[in-house]
């Protein structure tokens, strides 16, 4: 199968008329997509998870219900929030 060569293209011409575009003279500020608050909600959940990991911590009665029930129950309550700090959209005011 012989290949067959294709021809270069012509020269592209450039015209004159294209401006490059003018930076805008009244820039806003730029906009955040987190707000401080959902930053402290963030703070908050990890605070909580990490209560929850020292409640589970240590050697001694290891079928105790803080260890099996409540620290499981309090790391969720933690990933709960922090999905709540994720998705909480800023209050428009």
């Amino acid at each position: 199968m012989a290949q067959q060569s294709a021809k270069p293209a012509g020269p592209v011409k450039i015209t004159a008329s294209a401006k490059p575009a003018a930076k805008s003279s009244d820039s806003s500020p730029a906009q955040f997509i987190f707000t401080r608050d959902n930053y402290r909600w963030l703070i908050i959940s990890v605070a909580v998870v990490a209560f929850g990991f020292i409640l589970m911590a240590g050697t001694t009665d290891i079928y105790s219900t803080t260890k099996i029930v409540v620290a499981p129950l309090v790391v969720l309550a933690g990933f709960g929030l922090g999905f709540y700090a994720i998705f909480k959209k800023p209050s428009v005011s």
